[in-house]
This record gives structure tokens, sequence and C-alpha cells, in this order.
């Protein structure tokens, strides 16, 4: 499993209507890595959690996400992956 956001939302609460995430730390903060290098471990992964309009672009330009699937709250893009 892994879990990416971008950088800028660490810490932020999001929300829009009934919708609320939290963007914790505890959850996101690992290793500081380039696009490139976080989409190649997302494709290593078995289920992916992913926050933030960067990641998502870059995940849907590789075909690791369907944009159809992605939800926005507050403007900010967010989508899980689980292979099976």
């Amino acid at each position: 499993m892994v879990a990416v956001c971008d950088k800028n939302l660490i810490g932020q609460v999001l929300k829009e209507g009934k919708l609320r995430i939290e963007v914790k730390e505890s959850f996101y903060k690992g290793q500081i890595l380039s696009i490139q290098e976080a989409i190649e471990e997302i494709k290593k992964a078995t289920i992916a959690n992913l926050i933030g309009n960067e990641i998502i672009k870059e995940a849907i330009k590789s075909k690791l996400v369907h944009e159809s699937v992605v939800l926005y709250i507050a403007g900010v893009a967010h989508a899980q992956i689980v292979k099976v």
C-alpha cells in the first residue's frame, strides 16, 4: 500500500458539503519523491491512496487512474486504486 499526496497538502483539512478529508502528516508524510518516482511506487502497489491535483494528473496520464473515478473535494482531486 502507498499513500501519495501533493506536498503542499500536508496538514490541510478539505471540506465540501458532507465530504471531509484530513491530509494527516502521520498518514501521508514519508519520503519526498519526484512525481515520476511516486508513479513508479504506485505501479508496484496493490493499494494506493492519492490526493492532489498534480499526482492525480500524472496517474491519469500514466493510465493508473481513470478520470471518471476521481473525486474532487474543495477542488482537490482524490482517488484510490485497488488491484486484485
